[in-house]
C-alpha cells in the first residue's frame, strides 16, 4: 500500500528559489503534497529523475516545479511501491556487467579503428591528396628541423654530387619511382636519413661518415626512396592528425593542431608492414640495378653496433627498427 508511505522533502514552485516544507505520498494513482504547498496530480504527469549513485530521486512536475525528497531510501521505496521502473538505459548503466561488456566493446571498437580503419582511411587519404599539399607539408616539417636539428652540411661538394649522381643513375624496379630531391645536413642527433611528404630525402653527414661503403648508402637511399613511394611519413601524419584532432575535440585547444604538425613528424614511428614496404622496394631496386643486398644488411649491422656501442639506439635506429625478424627476412631473401 503506498498510503502508508510519507516522504518528506523540499519543493519548489519554479517561480523562487523558496524551498516549501512538504510530505510526499500517493495516493489512487495520484502524487499528492501536502505542507507548504499543495497539489495533487496523476502519476503520468510526474517525471521521475534517474537513480545515481549518491543524488537523490527529484520528481518534476509539468510546469517545472519539482519535489526533492529528504531521504533517498524512502523515495526508492514509494516508487517501488507505486511499480515505477527506470528505462532500459538506465537499468544497463547500473548493471556492472552491462558496463563491463560496453567498456570491452569499446575498447574494441577503438582498439580497431586506430589499428586497421585508420591505417586504411590514411592510405586512402594521402593516395587522393594533391601533391601540393604534400610540399607544403613537408616544407614545414624541412623549416622546422633546420631550425632545431640541422645545420648546414659540411660534406665537400664533389662528395654529395657524386652520391647523387650515383643514386640518380639508378633504376628504379618495376613499381617505378616518384620524384624526389637529395638533401644532405649535418644533424645534432646523429647518424639520419628520412624521406618527407614533399619528396625531399634527407640524408646527414654522420650517416654518410659511418657506412664508409658507398653502396649501402645507395641502399639506404633506395630504403627511404621506397617509404617515399609508399607515402609512409604522409600517412603517418594523417593519423597522427587525426588521433589529435579527436583529442583537441575532447580536450579542446584547436589551435595546437596544425601548429603540431612538424613536430608530429619528429616522434613518427614506422609500422613493422611499413617497413617491410621499404625493405622490399629497396631489395627490388637494388637487384634491379646488379647490387646485392648485403649492403642494406649492413646498413642495419652498422647501426646496431653503433647502438651497442653508445648504449642507446640513434634515431635512425629508432624510428626504423632493425629487429631479428626484419634482419632475418632480410636474410631470406640473399639465401
Amino acid at each position: 500500500m503506498t498510503d502508508a508511505i510519507a516522504v518528506p522533502g523540499r519543493f519548489y514552485d519554479g517561480q523562487s528559489a523558496r524551498a516549501h516544507r512538504v510530505v510526499l505520498s500517493v495516493r489512487d494513482g495520484h502524487a499528492c503534497l501536502e505542507g507548504e504547498a499543495q497539489r495533487c496530480v496523476p502519476l503520468a504527469q510526474v517525471r521521475v529523475s534517474e537513480r545515481t549513485a549518491r543524488a537523490p530521486r527529484k520528481l518534476t512536475f509539468a510546469d517545472e516545479a519539482c519535489f526533492e525528497p529528504d531521504e533517498r531510501a524512502a523515495m526508492e521505496s514509494l516508487l517501488h511501491a507505486t511499480g515505477h521502473r527506470d528505462g532500459s538505459v538506465v537499468r544497463l548503466q547500473q548493471s556492472w556487467r552491462a558496463v563491463s561488456i560496453a567498456l570491452a566493446a569499446l575498447v574494441l571498437v577503438l582498439a580497431t579503428g586506430y589499428l586497421y580503419v585508420l591505417p586504411a582511411g590514411a592510405a586512402w587519404i594521402a593516395r587522393a591528396l594533391p601533391l601540393s599539399v604534400e610540399r607544403q607539408l613537408g616544407q614545414g616539417v624541412l623549416d622546422v628541423l633546420d631550425r632545431h636539428a640541422f645545420r648546414p652540411t659540411r660534406l665537400p661538394a664533389a662528395r654529395r654530387t657524386a652520391l647523387a649522381q650515383a643514386f640518380a643513375r639508378l633504376a628504379p624496379p618495376r613499381d617505378g619511382a616518384p620524384p624526389y630531391r637529395l638533401l644532405f645536413r649535418q644533424s645534432r642527433i646523429g647518424p639520419n636519413a628520412f624521406a618527407l611528404p614533399s619528396g625531399d630525402i634527407v640524408l646527414t653527414d654522420e650517416l654518410v661518415t659511418l657506412l664508409e661503403d658507398d653502396q649501402a648508402i645507395l641502399a639506404t637511399l633506395a630504403h627511404e626512396l621506397g617509404h617515399l613511394h609508399e607515402r609512409h611519413m604522409t600517412r603517418r601524419l594523417i593519423q597522427g592528425s587525426v588521433v589529435t584532432a579527436v583529442g583537441t575535440l575532447v580536450f579542446g585547444d584547436a589551435t595546437s593542431l596544425l601548429a603540431g604538425l612538424p613536430a608530429l613528424a619528429l616522434d613518427l614511428r614506422y609500422s613493422r608492414d611499413a617497413e617491410q614496404e621499404a625493405d622490399d622496394y629497396a631489395a627490388a631496386m637494388l637487384r634491379q640495378n646488379g647490387i646485392g643486398l648485403a649492403h642494406l644488411e649492413r646498413l642495419f649491422a652498422a647501426l646496431q653496433e653503433l647502438e651497442e656501442k653508445d648504449g642507446a639506439p640513434p634515431p635512425y635506429l629508432s624510428s626504423h627498427p632493425p629487429s631479428a625478424e626484419r634482419l632475418a627476412r632480410l636474410r631470406r631473401q640473399l639465401d
